[in-house]
């Protein structure tokens, strides 16, 4: 990048404070950036298409309207040339290699050092990819089915998505119509729509597929539910 000229980061956190502290560790790590915000995933949706020219995200694996690795598995569907880092205070081994596993660019520990977090960007702004030092994934990541639901999900439209969020959250199609200023017909092709993506025959199995993508993902496995 030329002197002078800055870099355009979306920082993805539901806390203010830790946004603002991650945008003076930016710019002293990179010097010179331009930080977008997102405290949502509705936010991170925005941000990420209003900003196509972002050089990288830095992306928190716990946000209103995300389950797990939903979030990354989303920018990395539909924005595949921007670099994504998931920065958390988690620090299990198979997390972080699942992460990675999702196509993670990046794994920060949010306790990390401005030295480590810089090391972690410059990597990933040249291209590589980068993970705590010392780690050891056990020889394990995220299960073949597990990457399987992701890719199903990376299929979902941005409003579909949406909806989907919504239903493991508990909201009945009624709630969802309002929050979305749409019709509950408009929410009822959308859920079609989810259920044949997905290949699952219902909103209960739906949940469980993209509840695969928790965090702490459950032990029943989706190809349950595969049509």
């Amino acid at each position: 990048m030329p002197a002078g000229a800055s870099y355009k980061v979306i920082v993805a956190d539901d806390h203010p404070l830790f946004r603002e502290a991650l945008g003076l560790a930016l710019d002293r790590a990179l010097g010179g950036v331009s930080v977008v915000e997102a405290s949502t995933m509705d936010e991170l949706e925005r941000v990420s298409r209003e900003h196509e020219d972002a050089d990288l995200a830095m992306l928190d694996l716990h946000m209103p309207g995300v389950q797990g690795f939903s979030a990354l598995v989303y920018l990395r569907a539909h924005h595949p040339g921007l670099p994504v880092c998931v920065i958390s205070a988690n620090d299990n081994p198979l997390v972080i290699q699942r992460a990675l596993d999702h196509g993670a660019a990046a794994f920060i520990q949010k306790s990390a050092p401005v030295g480590e977090i810089r090391a972690a960007l410059q990597a990933v702004l040249a291209g590589d990819l980068w993970q705590p030092p010392g780690l050891d994934p056990l020889g394990a990541g995220a299960p073949a089915d597990e990457l399987e639901v992701a890719e199903r999900i990376g299929e979902l439209t941005p409003q579909q998505f949406r909806v989907l969020m919504m239903v493991t959250e508990g909201l009945l199609n009624k709630q969802i119509a309002f929050e979305l200023a749409i019709s509950e017909a408009t929410v009822k092709a959308h859920m079609t729509a989810i259920f044949r993506k997905l290949a699952v025959s219902n909103r209960t199995q739906a949940v469980l597929v993209a509840r695969r993508l928790a965090v702490d993902a459950p032990e029943q496995s989706s190809r349950e539910f595969s049509a």
